[in-house]
């Protein structure tokens, strides 16, 4: 009990996630929309990569490393022009971008060091305070206030990860460029629309049960999805690291 009491109070964040399929479908184009959508938002933004054996995640090259050397690395961004995804973020308007970089399956290992780097921050000023993070496999080991799953049909690679986290996505955000891809029309009462065609392999009850949207290249922030982060924003925070 004692040991209880001087446990310090975790920091609570108003924390999306944005996940996806596999790479290359827009989910860093997908964070830097939401964090230019509400310039008036603190936004503390980052993405979370695994990388796999014998793959340095210093420079993303093969440097033969043993299995237990670099396991865990988070650094903080230090410029909007140094072209990583973590720069995006920054340019489109983010307080602060960090990337957290682990080695497969040592997600665990590596919560520690971004909560360490995480706490301490300060609590809501005039601005309401946000995390948003690019990753699937964080939703493992945390409930998000959001969580939104981006997916392109185009596209067959399909993460492991990302089958274990679509069915907790409050929304689905479609990429296809293609021009007989196009909304449906939906129920009054919804405000997102259906898909015309789906993804053949995107389980039948996610397109059922799951708001989707479709958000083309170079589009702007879907409305429905701008007002589902509005709701949350509006909120009080209450996910922790």
């Amino acid at each position: 009990m004692l040991a209880e009491s001087r446990a310090k109070p975790k920091t609570l964040w108003r924390l999306i996630v944005v996940g996806g399929h596999t790479r290359s479908i827009g989910k860093t184009q997908l964070v830097c929309d939401i964090i230019r959508a509400f310039p008036r938002t603190d936004w503390v933004a980052g993405k979370i990569t695994q990388y796999g054996h014998g793959v340095c995640a210093q420079n993303g090259e093969n440097c033969d490393c043993a299995p237990t050397e670099h396991v865990c690395a988070l650094d903080w961004e230090g410029s909007p022009e140094s072209g990583t995804d973590s720069a995006r973020f920054l340019k489109a308007g983010a307080q602060k971008s960090f990337w957290l970089r682990t080695k497969q399956g040592y997600l665990a290992e590596g919560l520690p060091l971004l909560r360490e780097a995480l706490g301490g921050w300060p609590p809501d000023g005039e601005s309401p305070r946000a995390l948003i993070v690019e990753s699937n496999s964080l939703m493992q080991f945390v409930k998000p206030s959001l969580y939104l799953a981006v997916i392109d049909p185009s596209k067959e690679d399909f993460k492991q990860s990302a089958q274990l986290a679509l069915d907790r996505a409050h929304a689905l955000i479609l990429r296809d460029n293609s021009p007989s891809f196009s909304p449906s029309p939906s129920p009054p009462s919804s405000p997102f629309p259906s898909p015309s065609h789906l993804w053949l392999n995107l389980p039948a009850h996610l397109t059922r049960e799951k708001p989707s949207v479709i958000q083309r290249e170079g589009q702007e922030l879907p409305q429905p999805i701008w007002a589902l982060v509005h709701r949350i924003l509006e909120g009080p925070p209450g996910a922790a690291i």
